[in-house]
C-alpha cells in the first residue's frame, strides 16, 4: 500500500494545519494509521496513531492536547488536526499504515512520501 501524505506549508506560531493521508487506488480501511515526524538531525517519531475502527488512538505527549487524529473510511483518508503550532513541530510529517497502533517506525509496514510543516516563530 503506497500512502500519499499531504497537507503541509508554512504557519505562524499558535496557528493550525490539517494534514490528510490517502492510499490512493486501495482500501486501507483495515489498517492502523501512524503519522510520524521527522525534523532535520533527528530520527523519525510517532506523532499519534489511530486504529482502523478509530476507538484506539495514541499522542505523544508534546502534541496531546494540541493534535487530533481521525479518520473518514468512507474517503480513504486520515487526518491529523494540528492547533496552537509551535516552532518545534516545524518537521516533514510521514504517515503509515500497521496492522495495530503502534509507536515505533520499524513496525509500520507501509509511508507515504512527507510533507512538510514549518512553523515560524
Amino acid at each position: 500500500v503506497q500512502l500519499q501524505a499531504s497537507g503541509g506549508g508554512l504557519v505562524q506560531a499558535g496557528g493550525s494545519l490539517r494534514l490528510s493521508c490517502t492510499a490512493p487506488g486501495r482500501d486501507f480501511s483495515n489498517w492502523a494509521v501512524g503519522w510520524f515526524r521527522q525534523a532535520p538531525e533527528k530520527e523519525r517519531e510517532i506523532v499519534a496513531a489511530l486504529s482502523w475502527s478509530g476507538g484506539t488512538t495514541y499522542y505523544a505527549d508534546s502534541v496531546k492536547d494540541r493534535f487530533i487524529i481521525s479518520r473518514d473510511n468512507a474517503k480513504n483518508t486520515v487526518f491529523l488536526q494540528m492547533n496552537s503550532l509551535k516552532a518545534e513541530d516545524t518537521a516533514v510529517y510521514y504517515c503509515g499504515a500497521s496492522e495495530s497502533v503502534r509507536t515505533a517506525v520499524y513496525e509500520y509496514s507501509y509511508w507515504g512520501q512527507g510533507t512538510l510543516v514549518t512553523v515560524s516563530s
